[in-house]
């Protein structure tokens, strides 16, 4: 048995660097609790994400989830569709998608869930030129992906070299070094609270009762418990006299 478990060991350990290795995520800071920073992250997915990318598992009208109102919904954030009942569906086409960027730009209605908010947090913030990429971007989270920046006018355009070092313990770690090409109109604090706003806006899209389903949760153990104590009084009561 435990010559068995130690060749599983062996087995495992070899994943564990593979793991590891890559780009480092940052903790996402976004709040779920905070309707401004929703609202802001639903405007900015509509004016730069929803060109390429749809949410067909988002209704418009879900949205008021978020303190707006029909009327600023549809002034305001109602551009590929005609009602506010209607999915967040994309603007572009999947043919077009796909001569564009080689595969049609997938749907984000559940992105945050498949990838976590680390990963789109710190994704959307990596973004720097390569002009060996068919789109002249590339990112250090998803190397050699297909989609260009679009919030490069915000962020400024970037550029980052690569070298392999050694940590203290002497292992070989990719090192980044990153620096600025061109300014962009937001400073690097409000581009990233940009980015908060949008992580936000996509992980509340992935499931928009989670909050409130936590909310149900805590109350609903709580009731449990008080129904326990009574539960244990009533069964102490009908068994004290069994010996």
């Amino acid at each position: 048995m435990k010559r068995a478990l130690f060749l599983l060991l062996l087995l495992l350990s070899p994943a564990a660097p593979a793991e590891e290795a890559g780009y480092r995520l940052d903790k996402s800071p976004h709040d779920p609790r905070d309707l401004v920073s929703l609202q802001a992250g639903a405007r900015t997915f509509v004016n730069y994400c929803q060109g390429c990318h749809g949410a067909q598992y988002m209704r418009f009208n879900r949205l008021t989830d978020l303190g707006l109102s029909e009327a600023q919904i549809q002034d305001n954030l109602l551009f590929t569709a005609d009602k506010v009942g209607e999915t967040m569906k994309v603007a572009l086409g999947s043919k077009e998608g796909k001569e564009w960027f080689g595969v049609p730009p997938p749907d984000l209605s559940v992105i945050a869930r498949s990838r976590g908010a680390d990963w789109l947090y710190t994704y959307m913030r990596t973004f720097y030129r390569d002009p060996k990429t068919p789109t002249g971007w590339n990112n250090a989270v998803f190397p050699n992906v297909g989609m260009p920046h679009a919030l490069w006018m915000l962020q400024g355009e970037r550029g980052l070299e690569t070298s392999v070092g050694k940590d203290l313990d002497g292992h070989e770690q990719v090192q980044y070094k990153w620096s600025q090409i061109t300014p962009g109109t937001l400073n690097s604090v409000e581009y990233d609270e940009l980015t908060r706003d949008l992580v936000n806006f996509l992980v509340y899209m992935g499931e928009p009762a989670a909050t409130s389903r936590r909310e149900i949760g805590i109350v609903v153990l709580f009731v449990l418990g008080i129904v326990f104590i009574f539960a244990w009084l009533l069964k102490r009561e009908y068994w004290k006299d069994v010996k």
